[in-house]
C-alpha cells in the first residue's frame, strides 16, 4: 500500500475524525457503545445506560393485561417494544434485585418474544436479595416484530420469585453505527500516532527524506490450532509453494510404530507460506492432554508435541499450552478414572510436575484447569480445594507462564447456566479468595463455539469480564458446522471483529487445526489448500489488521505521521545518497510515539 506524503497529517486527519465521531453521535443521534459494566451488587442500581434509550421513562409492565396476559404472571415484570426493526442490533442493560420473601440468590434471564420468535436469552445476571445486580445484554431480529415483549424468568422458575427493575435501557444501533463503534474502539486500542524526526548532523531538519516503514510483527496474536497430522501430512507436499530452503524431521504413525523420514522443500514450504506466513500463535489441539501424553499409567508419550514444539520454536510462533487438566471424565484416560484418593492425589501430582517442568517457559499460557464450570471430576474426588492446588503447581513449576481458566458458553450465548458470565467471574473471585491466601489469576479464556453469533451479548459479556482486570483470550474460536461455508464466514468475521475490538481482548485462537477427515467444525482450507469462505475472511482480516508498507516524505519540519497498529517496525530513511536504518515498537498508550533519528 503506497502512500503519498501527505500521509505526514494522517494522525491529525485521524483524531480529528474520531473526535468527530463523539461530537456526532450526540448533535445527530449517532449513538456511541457504552461499554460500562458492574459485576458487584450494589446497595442502589445506577442511572441507566444510553438514558434509557427507547426506555426512557418507561416503566416495567406487571401481569393483567390481555398484552402481557400469554406470557404469565411468573415472567414479569415486562417492558412491551414497538416496532422493532430487522437487522438492528439493540443493546439492553437493567439493573436486578429479589424482593423480599423470595428466594435469596436466582439466576434471571431475560427474554424476548416478537411476532415470529422467542429468543431464549438475550442477557443474564445471578441476582440476589437486598441488593442490586446488573444484567447487560442485547438481540438482533431477522424480521420486524411491530409487538415484542421483554420479559425474565428465574432459575428456580416455580413463580414465587419476584423481582424489582430499574434503570432499564434499550440502545438501537444499526448495522453501521455498529461498525462505526468498531472502528473507533480498533483505532483507539490496536493503533497509535507515530511521528518520524529526521536531522542532519547538526541537528537541522531534513525535508524530503525517502521514509520507508515496515510492520514486522504485530502486538495481537491471531493464531490457529494445529495437530500432530501436520507433522505428515502428505497434501502438504504437492503444493505449489517450493521456494523455501530447510529440511524437517517428520513422524508419521500407524497404530504400531513410528517411522521417521526426512523432507524439505516442499513440506516446508508449504508450511512457512501457509501457516507460518497468516499466524503467530498457535495451540495443539490434543497433544498435550493427559489422554495423549500417557495413555496407560506410567507409560509417557511426548514425541508428538516435542515435534510440533520444535516447529513452534523453528518457525518463533507463540503457543498456548492446552491443558493440564480437563475436568470432563470423557476426556479422562480411563485408568485414572479408576483411581481413588490417594492414588489418585498422586497420579495428578505426578503429571503436573512432568507436563511443567519438560515444557518449563516453552508455553506463553496454560489452560490450568479446562471446562470446570460444567465439569467437576476431580473436584468431587480430591475435594472443592482440587482445583486451587492445580494453580498453586502450576504457579510453583512454571511462574513465568500466564495461567488460565478455559471455558464455553461463557460469550457465545447466556442459556447455558452452568457458565454464564456471572458463574465464570465468580469462579475466578474464589479462586483468587481461597482461605490461605488464595491464587493469582492471569487470564481468562473463551473458547468461542459459535453457532450464530449474538453480537451485542457477546459484547455485553465482554465488558463484565473486562472488569476482572485479566487479559481476555478467544482461545477456540470457530463456527458450527451445522451451517454451510458461505453462513460460516459471514459469522466468523462477526466473531473476529468484535474479539478484536474489544480493549480487553489480547489474542484470538481458531479452532482450525486440519485432519484427514477435515477439522472440528470450521476449515479455513480443503484438503488441496485452497480456501474455503472462512480462509479467505481470515486472510481479509490479516490483512486489514496489519500495517501496509509506508512510504512518504519528511515535511519542512522534517517529520513525517502516520497511525499504526501496535507491534514491531523497521525503519529506513534515504536521503541524497546516504541510508539510515532503525526500528521501533508501538505499545499501547495515548499519546504519540516519537522517533528521532539522524542522517
Amino acid at each position: 500500500m503506497k502512500h503519498s506524503s501527505i500521509i505526514g497529517f494522517i494522525f491529525c486527519a485521524i483524531n480529528s475524525l474520531l473526535t468527530a465521531f463523539l461530537l456526532v453521535s450526540s448533535s445527530n443521534d449517532e449513538p456511541f457503545y457504552d461499554s460500562t459494566a458492574y459485576t458487584e451488587c450494589r446497595a442502589e442500581p445506577e442511572k441507566p445506560l444510553y438514558s434509557g434509550g427507547m426506555l426512557k421513562d418507561e416503566e416495567a409492565s406487571v401481569s393483567g393485561g390481555d398484552t402481557l396476559r400469554s406470557v404469565g404472571a411468573r415472567y414479569t415484570p415486562a417492558y412491551i417494544l414497538h416496532n422493532l426493526t430487522q437487522n438492528t442490533i439493540y443493546c439492553f442493560s437493567i439493573w436486578v434485585k429479589i424482593e423480599a420473601g423470595s428466594a435469596s440468590a436466582a439466576r434471571v434471564r431475560a427474554k424476548l418474544r416478537s411476532d415470529n420468535a422467542t429468543l431464549n436469552c438475550v442477557g443474564s445476571v445471578s441476582a440476589k436479595q437486598g441488593c442490586w445486580s446488573f444484567l447487560k445484554g442485547g438481540f438482533l431480529l431477522d424480521s420486524p416484530s411491530q409487538l415484542s415483549i421483554l420479559f425474565f424468568e428465574t432459575s428456580n422458575d416455580d413463580g414465587k420469585t419476584q423481582l424489582e427493575v430499574a434503570s432499564a435501557s434499550l440502545q438501537p444501533f444499526t448495522q453501521e453505527q455498529w461498525k462505526n463503534n468498531q472502528d473507533y474502539f480498533i483505532n483507539t486500542a490496536r493503533k497509535r500516532a507515530v511521528t518520524i524526526h529526521v536531522a542532519g548532523e547538526s541537528g537541522e531538519s531534513v525535508e524530503g527524506a525517502v521514509v520507508n516503514v515496515e510492520q514486522i510483527s504485530k502486538d495481537f496474536p491471531i493464531g490457529s490450532a494445529i495437530s500432530k497430522t501436520i507433522l505428515g501430512n502428505i497434501p502438504y507436499q504437492v503444493s505449489h509453494f517450493h521456494n523455501i530452503s530447510c529440511n524437517v524431521t517428520l513422524f508419521i504413525a500407524s497404530a504400531t510404530s513410528i517411522t521417521i523420514h526426512a523432507i524439505g522443500h516442499d513440506y516446508c514450504g508449504v508450511f512457512r507460506e501457509w501457516f507460518v506466513k497468516r499466524f503467530d500463535a498457535t495451540v495443539f489441539e490434543n497433544e498435550l492432554k493427559w489422554y495423549a501424553t500417557e495413555p496407560h499409567q506410567g507409560k509417557l508419550n511426548y514425541t508428538f508435541a516435542d515435534q510440533m514444539m520444535n516447529f513452534v520454536r523453528a518457525n518463533k510462533i507463540i503457543a498456548r499450552g492446552h491443558n493440564i487438566f480437563w475436568e470432563d471424565p470423557k476426556y479422562t484416560p480411563d485408568w485414572v478414572r479408576n483411581l481413588t484418593g490417594e492414588d489418585l492425589r498422586s497420579a495428578v501430582n505426578q503429571r503436573i510436575r512432568s507436563l511443567m517442568t519438560r515444557y518449563r517457559g516453552e508455553f506463553m499460557h496454560w489452560d490450568v484447569s479446562n471446562e470446570m464450570l460444567h465439569f467437576d471430576f476431580y473436584e468431587t474426588r480430591l475435594g472443592k480445594n482440587a482445583s486451587y492446588g492445580f494453580f498453586a503447581a502450576a504457579r510453583e513449576l512454571d511462574s513465568l507462564a500466564t495461567l488460565f481458566l478455559n471455558d464455553f458458553n461463557v460469550v457465545e450465548t447466556c442459556s447455558d447456566e452452568r457458565s454464564t458470565v456471572d458463574e465464570y467471574i465468580s469462579r475466578v473471585r474464589e479462586l483468587e479468595r481461597y482461605e490461605g491466601g488464595g491464587v493469582r489469576m492471569d487470564g481468562v479464556g473463551l473458547e468461542g463455539h459459535f453457532t450464530r453469533p449474538n453480537v451485542a451479548l457477546m459484547r455485553a459479556n465482554l465488558d463484565k469480564l473486562a472488569t476482572l482486570e485479566l487479559p481476555v483470550w478467544l482461545t477456540e474460536i470457530d463456527i458450527s458446522s451445522s451451517l454451510d461455508h458461505r453462513t460460516q464466514a459471514i459469522y466468523l468475521e462477526q466473531v473476529l471483529r468484535e474479539g478484536f475490538s474489544h480493549p480487553s481482548v489480547n489474542g484470538i485462537i481458531l479452532w482450525t487445526a486440519l485432519h484427514p477427515n477435515g477439522c472440528y467444525q470450521m476449515c479455513l482450507t480443503d484438503d488441496k489448500f485452497r480456501n474455503l469462505p472462512a480462509g479467505d475472511v481470515v486472510d481479509q482480516k490479516l490483512l486489514e489488521w496489519t500495517t501496509g508498507e509506508v512510504k512518504a516524505k519528511t515535511d519542512d519540519h522534517g517529520t513525517f505521521s502516520f497511525l499504526g497498529f501496535l507491534g514491531e517496525y523497521r525503519v529506513s530513511i534515504i536521503h541524497e545518497g546516504r541510508t539510515v536504518n532503525s526500528s521501533f515498537s508501538l505499545s499501547r498508550d495515548p499519546q504519540t510515539k516519537h522517533v528521532r533519528l539522524r542522517i
